[in-house]
């Protein structure tokens, strides 16, 4: 569990996400077979191609850029509640590394090979053709056999080669308002882009979602690739990041792929985070926790979508409904610190969600 605590508050400035195009060929990997090595990257590029998506997705048939929520969440406010306080309201979704491809269903819908490289985890199927109802057709690599989901980042490399993570990577599910109460799952077919490969430097390091950047050894909070970066077994490169946690209970996706999504913020006069006004919907805080097999020297040490501080990443939400509602009852709103079962160990008394099996009981 993180050795730190971070306490959101600002609002998401909504910016236009443009990526490049790296060609580097689809590596497919199922969910019981450890994903290959992938084809090597040309060199890094100087900077960045504004490619603009041309096509839309299938789920948006009028190509405006809106995929509407059916139904929508309305007569929302944001919770000023305050429940008794706990100290955790979270649970992990722990998901493997499925392949990498050049491929972003959200950006670029139906355009394969547009994107930058990306190193998918959770569904095993995602691709730039990738649908809600596809996701929700898939495998998965994550523990919980009902987490669909699919997740991804930009590839990361030392010089050409691929430096993926190894086994289940943690992914948390937090409370981000106060009122952990509050907090409802999130709507099938939610999706979103979390920070952005265009941010320069200082926007990374004041992005409302940085927790510790990157970190290695001893080192932490950095914006650039650790210099101190001990050269041993037991070290790996590690990035933690949070995403918006407030939805506007409207849309499921808009053109900019963030509008849609805010972080929480003070209610003035308190300490307290809630939910803006204009997304009074509590959902489910997610954090990557990342780590990266790759330490020493990293000064060849690189993302497909450019510098360290490009780092961004993707969700696409494809829980099965009746999973993703039991684990945000039971930990979340039960004020629990849960495992990929729903499980915490300090209070045994309070069950579990899931069997061992990671599976509704």
């Amino acid at each position: 569990m993180p050795r730190r605590s971070k306490v959101l508050s600002g609002t998401l400035v909504a910016s236009a996400l443009l990526l490049t195009s790296i060609g580097i060929g689809t590596v497919a990997a199922s969910a019981d077979t450890p994903a290959p090595a992938p084809a090597a990257a040309p060199a890094a590029p100087a900077g960045h191609t504004m490619a603009v998506s041309t096509a839309g997705s299938p789920e948006d048939p009028d190509g405006d850029g809106y995929i509407p929520a059916n139904p929508p969440v309305t007569g929302v406010t944001p919770s000023t509640k305050e429940p008794p306080h706990r100290y955790f309201h979270e649970f992990q979704a722990n998901c493997s590394v499925t392949h990498t491809a050049p491929d972003d269903p959200i950006v670029f819908p139906q355009q394969p090979g547009t994107s930058h490289d990306h190193t998918f985890m959770g569904n095993t199927t995602t691709d730039a053709g990738s649908t809600t109802a596809s996701l929700d057709a898939g495998s998965t690599t994550c523990l919980a056999s009902g987490d669909r989901s699919a997740y991804w980042m930009p590839t990361l490399y030392d010089g050409d080669r691929p430096v993926l993570p190894v086994g289940p990577q943690t992914i948390y599910y937090k409370a981000g308002v106060t009122d952990y109460t509050s907090v409802r799952p999130f709507p099938k077919g939610l999706r979103y882009v979390v920070a952005s490969p265009m941010q320069s430097a200082q926007e990374f390091r004041d992005h409302p979602g940085f927790v510790e950047g990157w970190e290695c050894g001893d080192s932490f909070f950095n914006v650039d690739f650790p210099t101190d970066c001990p050269q041993r077994p037991d070290v790996q490169v590690n990035i933690r990041f949070q995403a918006p946690s407030c939805w506007d209970g409207k849309n499921l996706d808009t053109p900019d792929h963030k509008s849609h999504m805010a972080y929480p913020v003070v209610n003035p006069g308190t300490n307290n985070n809630i939910c803006p006004a204009d997304h009074p919907v509590a959902l489910p805080m997610i954090e990557f926790k990342m780590a990266f097999p790759v330490n020493g020297d990293l000064s060849r040490v690189r993302l497909a979508s450019g510098a360290s501080y490009s780092f961004h990443y993707d969700f696409f939400n494809a829980w099965d409904e009746a999973t993703l509602d039991a684990m945000v009852g039971h930990c979340i709103v039960g004020g629990l610190q849960c495992d990929a079962r729903g499980y915490d160990q300090t209070h045994p008394e309070a069950g579990a969600a899931l069997s061992e099996d990671y599976e509704l009981p």
